[in-house]
């Protein structure tokens, strides 16, 4: 940024919703030694007011689209949905935690502030038009994340997660930023059409020494969306975190994650897209397959969910192999839609698990349909949707996606994609079968009635997944003309 530029009311206003979550989050640090111990659950309240406020704030922004702070960050559509994306899961995430953390006697401000800054850091990364940007957002939403996965401070198993998180995440960002200082060296600038710009010159021919830093660079996005052959950290983080924090990183940070990789290889390595397709298509399939078959072995849910979400960050891999605008708009609605089954499948696992999360074994599942009807029916919904069941979001997530491969006449990647849907079918009716048809166990869990908090989750991550599945277009057309990236 020049020393001599002074940022405009207008650049403070497209980024009001980071500054909005920033003050919130820093007021609930400092509003927690003011309340006693009954009233730390009202922090949920004014968390979620919060959100609101920011995703308020995005919506706003998209009516005066342009760079800020000297086209360090960009609003536009593409940024805009993702921002609403993340911001809806931050308010998801909060609801279904309330419940929870009061079983485990865990509530405390710093547990929504996190939340808060690691959501505001996501949101820098949907924005930014910069490289070292999206490093800044990336760190913020990551060291946010990796305290959220240890939250828990007594439990070993979320110490465990935490620091297998932290330690893989650090080694991965070391490749990202490895990379973006190779594309400096480069090019000269990091600025994302200033590199397109520069690989599209005339008489340019650094196309090796741009591929060396797309490939650095892919190795840290791959990290992060939990893509092969850098997703072996899921499982166990997944299965260590708290529920509600899983039920957090596998759509929040996820969908983030996804729009900085659309961002940088769709604008900025656009014009070497030959050289690094190859590495996108062949991720994806590995990805899809390890996920899809690890899953098959499971008992414990989180990590057969956790290999599920393996299997899912393949098919958008799969979409953005296909390197076309129907790509990037497929890309966009299935991450929204994986979102909102996601969050309801983990947070019937958050409400089920009870304290102590002591029963996440799929068999501990038998009888619920008997137990609780409706729960059973909502996380049959998710669980048909993660299928791809026409009349969810899924399916029409699935769909384009793979209509947009059939396009690119990845024809081979398209077979190979829909044959490992049908085996992830296998692991996710096995869940309704117990449910159904299998008797509770000795060991058998005492559920108690639902919250207020992960009742409204689950309604609401159900009615957005079959409005996706039978009105698609509310936000396939959105995503659409939002899928044209600034060049």
């Amino acid at each position: 940024m020049p020393a001599s530029f002074v940022p405009s009311a207008t650049d403070y206003l497209r980024f009001l919703p980071e500054i909005i979550m920033i003050a919130i989050g820093t007021l609930i640090m400092l509003l927690e030694p003011l309340l006693g111990g009954n009233k730390k659950n009202s922090l949920s309240g004014l968390t979620v007011l919060g959100f609101i406020a920011a995703l308020v704030a995005a919506v706003m922004a998209n009516g005066m689209p342009g760079t800020s702070f000297s086209n360090m960050l960009i609003v536009d559509g593409f940024a805009t949905f993702f921002r609403v994306l993340v911001i809806g899961v931050g308010i998801l995430t909060v609801l279904s935690s309330a419940q929870y953390l009061k079983r485990e006697h865990a509530a405390s401000a710093e547990y929504y502030a996190l939340l808060l800054f690691s959501v505001t850091g996501q949101c820098v990364m949907a924005t930014a038009n910069e490289l070292i940007m999206i490093f800044i957002g990336l760190e913020i939403s990551s060291i946010a994340t990796y305290i959220l996965a240890g939250y828990l401070r007594d439990d070993k198993r979320n110490n465990e997660a935490a620091l297998k998180y932290f330690l893989l995440g650090s080694f991965a960002t070391a490749f990202l930023l490895y990379g973006i200082a190779w594309i400096y060296g480069t090019t000269g600038t990091t600025n994302l059409m200033d590199i397109r710009a520069y690989l599209m010159t005339p008489g340019v021919h650094r196309n090796l020494l741009a591929g060396t830093a797309a490939a650095l660079m892919f190795v840290g996005f791959a990290f992060k969306v939990s893509a092969a052959p850098f997703q072996v950290w899921a499982p166990d983080v997944y299965q260590g975190a708290p529920a509600p924090v899983t039920l957090f990183m596998s759509a929040g940070p996820k969908a983030a994650a996804f729009a900085v990789f659309l961002r940088v290889f769709m604008t900025a390595f656009e014009p070497i897209s030959p050289r690094w397709e190859p590495f996108v298509w062949s991720s994806a399939l590995l990805t899809m397959v390890i996920g899809n078959f690890a899953a098959l072995s499971q008992t414990n849910i989180k990590r057969l969910l956790a290999y599920s979400s393996i299997a899912h960050a393949g098919y958008v891999m799969v979409a953005i192999a296909s390197h076309s605008q129907i790509g990037v708009a497929a890309a966009m609605f299935y991450l929204a839609a994986y979102a909102l089954m996601n969050i309801g499948a983990f947070a019937v696992i958050t409400h089920f698990s009870r304290q102590g999360e002591k029963f996440l074994e799929v068999e501990d599942l038998a009888g619920l349909g008997w137990k609780q009807p409706v729960t059973a029916a909502l996380f049959c919904i998710f669980l048909l949707s993660l299928i791809g069941v026409p009349l969810t979001g899924g399916f029409f997530g699935k769909f384009y996606i793979f209509k947009a491969a059939l396009d690119a006449n990845l024809i081979w990647l398209s077979v190979l994609g829909l044959l490992n849907s049908a085996v992830a079918a296998y692991y996710y009716l096995r869940i309704i079968v117990v449910m159904y048809m299998h008797e509770p166990g000795e060991s058998t869990v005492t559920l108690q009635p639902l919250g207020a908090g992960i009742t409204a989750t689950l309604w609401a991550a159900a009615l957005g997944t079959l409005i996706l599945g039978i009105f698609p277009s509310l936000i396939l057309n959105f995503a659409t003309s939002s899928s044209v990236l600034a060049k």
